[in-house]
């Protein structure tokens, strides 16, 4: 590499430090302006969602001390009733969930996970106590909103709970929520009973505004927020459509949904509408990480559903679901759920879906240590591709060996005028050789879908979930030896073993694949990609990641430096490349259709430039 070469990498570098430490410096003066603004908001928002905040607050008042005047007067006295009793709370549960409501509105009040705990070792509430409101507005005479209600209970059970809202004319709202056995499904009936002379005709749709506050539940927030986002989805299409993914977000949908969810990285609460949503309004905002209450976003939905009063009694059904981004759970419904799992494209999910997520469950089935099972996976997936391996590392060593003719047509024609016909030598000689062009680069663009494949899953995967492996606390999340307490430019506040050791045995592998490369100069600049700054790349983007994940490429970078070993050491050898190359040498070949384009392009050339020299 000249010297020109490495004062433009180190500029390079230069200008990337520095442009990266003023966007860190301008981003931190726009947070702390925007901080004070959102810290107003987020009050009005908290005071909103928490039903009797400010009761609880400044002590609970007598409804006798109560003005009247404070209260609405609303055309129905059992409306003026039902608004000034006291609330009670009611608890549904199974094995795997827990689901408390109040009769305020009667609504879930939280929701608690049994076989799941939060990053700080507390019980994991994908709704923690206060922080959601799921209210009904419809026009019954007088406009109407649920949560200024006190329902009556009339049924309650471990699984059931039904709650009503009467009228005087005898009719009454109810809701009916029946949390299914050994599951995370709530089945909710919205009923309108006895309303046909409350209800106009010609109001033939209500509204459901469902408000949440999701918590922090995992270890690394920037990584949370990355997978954290808003799903919503359109009966028959392959898969649904996001909002947000980290930033603040809000869309307007006026066309049919079926479902849609509050998505955390290894979490969801999704609700589904058996005759779907006439149409909806989402809104994703995201907290601060130095939010005080460790929440995560603000979600909400805003929904429309029709109705037809004249027909009789109405009876919406919806389906909630409270639980994790399993890949096996959530494709059991039938419903495309598993589609909210980030997983990748049409082909790198497809090699997730069918190919790794059943290997890995497979793998788990037996062992239980999951440091264990990435290891034979990646044991597993390196023999597979041993193949490509192979093929790739024999175009590596034929052109190793022909190493010394490629240095001197370099130093035959020194000039880009005469590329044209460098180009072509090198060609002749490929062609003698049996060498193909892309013979090294084709089998290690066929492995790029696993690569991805395996950077999509690791995340991904709840299994890997607040699992120890070695000095790992979390292989869903970044480990951490040194903690520096501030946070540096491109890398963080901690210092990720894997990914130092993941950058370190792919330093020595390119080391080792480098001198196999030609000494043209050109080729000088991709050495020093390939060698070093590959490796500090990778390094950077891994400190963060799933230590899972950068525990894998450590492990693939090991084997396959093994195994480029022991194939340059007994499989492809230089006496058994120049034997073949000799042999292929003396069979009649044919050139390429490529081949013969460029010795035309080459004629060309020359025959311009001949006219140009006239």
């Amino acid at each position: 590499m000249n010297k020109n070469t490495i004062i433009g990498f180190l500029l390079i570098g230069v200008i990337m430090f520095g442009f990266t430490w003023y966007q860190s410096r301008q981003y931190q003066e726009q947070a702390a302006v925007q901080a004070q603004l959102d810290s107003i908001a987020r009050v009005e928002q908290m005071a909103a969602m928490a039903m009797d905040s400010v009761k609880k607050a400044q002590g609970t008042v007598a409804e006798t001390d109560v003005k009247v005047s404070s209260i609405p007067a609303y055309k129905d006295s059992l409306l003026t009733s039902a608004r000034m009793a006291e609330a009670s709370m009611y608890r549904l549960a199974n094995d795997r969930i827990e689901i408390e409501f109040t009769s305020r509105g009667a609504q879930p009040y939280s929701v608690k996970l049994n076989d799941y705990k939060s990053y700080d070792s507390t019980d994991l509430y994908l709704i923690r106590p206060d922080m959601s409101r799921y209210d009904i507005k419809l026009y019954a005479g007088e406009n109407i909103n649920t949560k200024d209600f006190n329902f009556e209970v009339v049924e309650h059970s471990d699984s059931v709970l039904v709650m009503r809202l009467p009228f005087s004319n005898g009719g009454f709202i109810q809701q009916r929520y029946a949390l299914a056995k050994d599951s995370y499904s709530l089945y909710n009936e919205l009923s309108l009973v006895g309303m046909d002379g409350v209800i106009p005709h010609n109001v033939s749709m209500l509204d459901i505004d469902w408000n949440v506050v999701i918590p922090r539940l995992e270890k690394g927030y920037k990584y949370e927020k990355q997978y954290s986002m808003l799903d919503y989805y359109f009966t028959g299409d392959k898969k649904p459509e996001q909002i947000a993914r980290g930033k603040d977000d809000s869309e307007r949908v006026d066309t049919k949904v079926k479902w849609f969810a509050f998505q955390q990285q290894f979490f969801s609460a999704i609700m589904t509408a058996s005759n779907e949503f006439a149409s909806a309004d989402f809104d994703v905002k995201y907290f601060a990480e130095d939010d005080p209450s460790k929440n995560l976003m603000a979600c909400s939905a805003k929904l429309r559903s029709d109705f037809n009063i004249a027909a009789g009694d109405v009876v919406l059904p919806y389906e909630f679901y409270f639980g994790p981004n399993d890949y096996s759970i959530l494709s059991d419904y039938g419903q495309k759920y598993e589609k909210i799992i980030p997983l990748g494209g049409w082909l790198v999910g497809w090699i997730s879906r069918f190919v790794i997520i059943p290997c890995f469950n497979l793998l788990g089935r037996f062992i239980t240590n999951y440091g264990l099972i990435i290891l034979l996976m990646t044991i597993l997936i390196r023999v597979v591709i041993s193949p490509l391996t192979i093929k790739s590392y024999k175009s590596s060593a034929k052109m190793q060996v022909l190493k010394p003719e490629i240095d001197q047509l370099n130093k035959k024609y020194p000039n880009e005028k005469d590329a044209m016909k460098k180009q072509q030598a090198m060609m002749e000689l490929y062609r003698k050789a049996g060498i193909s062009p892309m013979g090294g680069c084709l089998p290690m663009l066929l492995q790029m879908p696993i690569l991805f494949a395996m950077f999509r899953f690791f995340p991904a995967c709840i299994d890997l979930r607040q699992q120890k492996f070695l000095w790992a606390d979390d292989l869903s999340a970044y480990d951490s030896i040194w903690n520096f307490g501030v946070n540096v430019p491109l890398l963080g506040d901690h210092l990720s073993l894997f990914a130092l050791l993941m950058a370190v045995t792919m330093f020595f592998y390119s080391k080792m694949t480098s001198s196999q490369m030609s000494d043209d100069p050109n080729m000088a600049g991709m050495k020093f990609m390939s060698v070093w700054m590959m490796p500090i790349m990778m390094f950077f983007i891994c400190n963060n990641l799933s230590s899972a994940l950068s525990y894998y490429y450590l492990l693939s970078n090991i084997f396959t430096m093994a195994q480029t070993w022991y194939i340059r050491k007994f499989v492809v050898t230089e006496d058994r490349v120049r034997a073949e190359m000799v042999a292929n040498a003396n069979k009649p070949k044919q050139k390429s259709k490529w081949q013969q384009r460029l010795e035309e392009a080459q004629k060309m050339q020359e025959q311009m430039q001949k006219n140009n020299r006239r």
